[in-house]
């Protein structure tokens, strides 16, 4: 048998390209699965049943073939009514979605306009590109930062792109502040990604095909329960999707995704009890948090932002020890001592509550803000 090679190698002579190398790494946080995940906005519970039944029938042949994307597009453009089938492009997650998206339309001398704090992979996978990330800084109160956005538009802007609701800080734009953009930026796309949709129930698809450079995002990790799965979209005119069509690559999608999308889409009845759920498990957990004077930000998504301040980590901490993951965000601009708490259901909220209590009362965080106010 051959002895293993013990020298030291020399380190490869190949270097990836200059936006590679410049690229901003994203590393997502790993907890145990045994703890009430509360960190990744996640369904924390189970996708439908009906998603389980039709995993179970899935034979050993059915894996043998290429997935087939393009019927299962069709299913999905007569459950969200956009006029047809070709306004629906199915991805790898909304990730591969907006990767794809940045691929097709920045190059050298483009700008992405973005509102921030905002979800992570926006700017990372605009780094990737030539183009330019502007960056468009909310106020305390992370509202919406709509006119600065609209006096930030140039005719170098080529994406602008909009979480609606957003993350971290769950706040939202208008549906009438979305068309102003769009109105004005002619010349660029505005993504609007409504990965919180069913929290949020206002959605702009109906404006696909009216408004001409609307693209909308969608993912089906939250309140369907299937981000192993891996399943986003984009929805946008045919002529957009088209460019978009040329970048994906046709078998990104896979069989057991593709096969699970339709059941989980007709189960109406389970997103409808899932998404009450987290309505009322909001309310009281955004109740605990006040009685708890610890503050927050009003919310149309599945989570909460709060502020710890200082004690940010030391509060992660604990809540990881009494067995509940949250997600510190104070490294967003312009969340210092922030920190993001997923909303599942009323049952686990319960038990939620119940850490938050012992951890505020183990920091003396409500007696410090109870007596601040």
């Amino acid at each position: 048998m051959a002895k293993p090679r013990t020298e030291t190698l020399a380190p490869p002579q190949v270097a990836p390209r200059a936006r590679v190398q410049a690229m901003k790494e994203y590393h997502p946080p790993l907890g145990s699965r045994d703890s009430l995940r509360l960190d990744f906005n996640e369904n924390t519970l189970a996708c439908s049943p009906k998603v389980r039944e039709v995993l179970a029938s899935i034979s050993s042949g059915d894996l043998t073939r290429y997935p087939e994307r393009e019927p299962v597009e069709a299913i999905v453009a007569a459950h969200l009514g956009p006029d047809a089938a070709e306004q629906v492009v199915l991805t790898n997650g909304v990730d591969e979605a907006i990767h794809v998206l940045f691929e097709t339309f920045l190059e050298e001398g483009d700008e992405l306009l973005l509102p921030v704090p905002t979800y992570t992979m926006y700017e990372v996978y605009a780094s990737a590109t030539d183009a330019r990330v502007v960056a468009v800084q909310a106020d305390d109160d992370l509202e919406f930062p709509f006119e600065r956005l609209l006096a930030a538009i140039t005719p170098r802007t080529k994406i602008i792109a909009v979480a609606n609701p957003n993350s971290p800080s769950g706040t939202v734009a208008t549906r009438a502040q979305l068309v102003e953009l769009a109105a004005k930026a002619t010349h660029a796309v505005l993504l609007v990604d409504e990965a919180y949709f069913h929290f949020h129930g206002e959605t702009m698809i109906d404006l696909i095909g009216i408004v001409p450079n609307l693209i909308v995002a969608r993912t089906f990790s939250k309140a369907y329960g299937l981000a192993g799965l891996r399943l986003g979209l984009l929805v946008g005119s045919v002529d957009l999707m088209r460019w978009v069509r040329r970048v994906l690559s046709p078998y990104s999608v896979n069989s057991l995704a593709l096969a699970c999308l339709p059941p989980a889409l007709d189960d109406k009845a389970y997103i409808d009890w899932y998404v009450g759920e987290v309505l009322a498990a909001r309310a009281d957990f955004e109740a605990a948090l006040d009685a708890a004077c610890v503050r927050r930000w009003p919310s149309r998504a599945n989570f909460v932002l709060v502020d710890i301040g200082p004690q940010h980590a030391e509060f992660v901490r604990l809540m990881r020890a009494v067995g509940v993951l949250v997600r510190d965000r104070s490294t967003d601009p312009g969340c210092d001592g922030r920190v993001r708490i997923t909303i599942g259901t009323r049952e686990q909220m319960t038990q939620a509550i119940v850490a938050l209590n012992q951890t505020v009362a183990a920091l003396g965080l409500g007696k410090a803000k109870g007596e601040a106010r």
